[in-house]
Formats: C-alpha cells, structure tokens, sequence
C-alpha cells in the first residue's frame, strides 16, 4: 500500500471511530438519566406528527398511529412499550397534540397534559415554525425558545415528578433530498403549498434556492440546539433525544403518500424506535 493510501486509510478509520463515538454520546447519553419507575399515564404534546396525520387516511388526523400515544400495534408506540412493562398506563394515554401547532401553542398543550395529571410527557414541535410558506415567515429563534421554556415551565409547576421527554426537529431538508426526484412528491408539495420556505422550486439549482435551503435547514439546527439546553435547564426530570430524530435518514417510502411531508405508518414505526431508544427506556 502506498503511503497516501496508508494515510487516507488511516484518516477514514479515525473518522468512523469519532462518528461512531460522537453517535454512541448522543443516543446513549439521555439513557443515563435515572427514569424512575414506569409512569401509569402519559401526554404528547406536539403537531400534525404527533396526531399522526395521513398515517392512515386522507387528510386526517390518525392519533391511533401516533409514534407517542398511538394504540395501533403495528407502530408500537411509547405508550405500547411502557405498557408491556406496566399495564397501569392502559387507557391513561392522551394526545394533546394539534395538527398545525406551532411553537407558541405548547403552552396551553401543557396546561392540558397537567389538567390530566400525567406522569410522562413527550414534546415534538418546531415543524411547523421552520415549514412555513416563505422563509420569512419562520419563527425567530428567540421567540421559539421563549415558547419552549413557557411550555416546560408550566409542566415544572404543574407535574413536579413528572417524566418529560423532548424529541428533536427532524431534518426537513431531508425531505428535499429524498422527495425532489419524485414527480408525484412535487406536485403534492407544489398543490398544497406543503413548507415552502423548504420545499419550494424543488429542481432548482440556482445559488438563491440553494442558500436558501441552507439556512431553512440552519434554523432548524438553531431550534434543536434551543430544545436540548431548555431541557437542560429543566433539570434531571427532562431528556432530551440528543438529536436521535434529527439524524434519522428516514426514506421517502416513510412518507405519506397523500402528501410525501408526513410520516406515514412506517414512518410512525421508525420514529416510536428511535425516539424511544434515545428517551428514558423503561
């Protein structure tokens, strides 16, 4: 072997080792959190992913198939997984979601997850925030945090013991990537407006949309970023997924195909595994 062969071996073998540790950090790191005993009731909180919508229908919301609280024994939910474990929790799961939410609706999401005096909480939103009809209308980062942190303080005050699990923004420019070489994905995105500040001039390589792209994408990072230190300063009671979500290559096949945007069945199922493998793991 010649010598840059021998150096760029040995570069791509330290490059794996770091990815694979930095990986390892991520998932494993939230598991180490002390998860008490498995809760006997639980809330999601959250938008369109986490009513499930078009994971079974046209246009509709499929809480049955929620990758949180969902009943459905083919996406074998958190719910599900925490009821192997404790049949208490039977019939005490409730999504507080809301297909559309956006950041500012967490608060009163939260206000009904402690109206229901629940012992777990997941959180997904920030969707929304970024998939917007144009770029400009995203939400400020600030405003985002400032949304989060209201949410999470009403469920400090509300659900002291509670367990609250908050799930990183997946990457929405990977939607972009998988979808734009599908003529039937355009067109869903083009007909029904689906986040333009993303998804808008699909085939479009020009300098403009592909920096735009970018920073769409960035914002999102910036959400993420905003999610984990509000759950660090949440306190021991709090994980956050360590951007388990976010990583996820998930493939078109996991989308919907009513509108190639939100998970569909599949998608669901993938999204409980990983979300729930980076969470407090009862």
């Amino acid at each position: 072997m010649s010598a840059p062969r021998r150096t760029a071996t040995l570069l791509s073998t330290l490059l794996a080792t770091v990815v694979l540790v930095g990986s390892v950090g991520l998932v494993a790191g939230p598991a180490q959190a002390d998860p008490g005993p498995p809760p006997a009731s639980m809330a999601s909180l959250g938008d369109s992913i986490t009513r499930g919508f078009n994971a079974c229908g046209w246009y509709v919301d499929c809480p049955s198939r929620s990758f949180s609280t969902g009943d459905d024994s083919g996406v074998n939910s958190h719910y599900l997984r925490i009821r192997a474990v404790n049949p208490a929790i039977a019939g005490r799961n409730h999504n507080d979601g809301r297909s559309g939410a956006k950041s500012a609706d967490m608060a009163g999401q939260a206000d009904t997850a402690v109206s229901q005096g629940v012992g777990y909480v997941t959180m997904l939103i920030g969707a929304n925030d970024a998939c917007t009809s144009s770029e400009s209308g995203m939400t400020p980062v600030g405003t985002f945090r400032s949304n989060i942190d209201a949410a999470l303080g009403r469920l400090r005050s509300g659900l002291p013991n509670a367990r609250v699990f908050v799930i990183s923004v997946p990457d929405i420019q990977r939607l972009w990537s998988v979808g734009r070489g599908s003529a039937a994905a355009r067109t869903a995105w083009s007909l029904f407006g689906i986040c333009q500040s993303m998804l808008a001039s699909p085939t479009s390589n020009a300098q403009a949309d592909v920096d735009r792209r970018n920073r769409v994408r960035q914002r999102v990072v910036d959400y993420n970023s905003q999610l984990a230190a509000a759950c660090a300063a949440y306190g021991s009671n709090c994980v956050f997924d360590g951007n388990a979500v976010f990583n996820y290559p998930f493939t078109l096949g996991q989308l919907s195909g009513w509108d190639y945007f939100h998970p569909n069945a599949s998608g669901q199922r993938v999204l409980a595994e990983i979300s729930y493998g980076a969470g407090f793991r009862w």
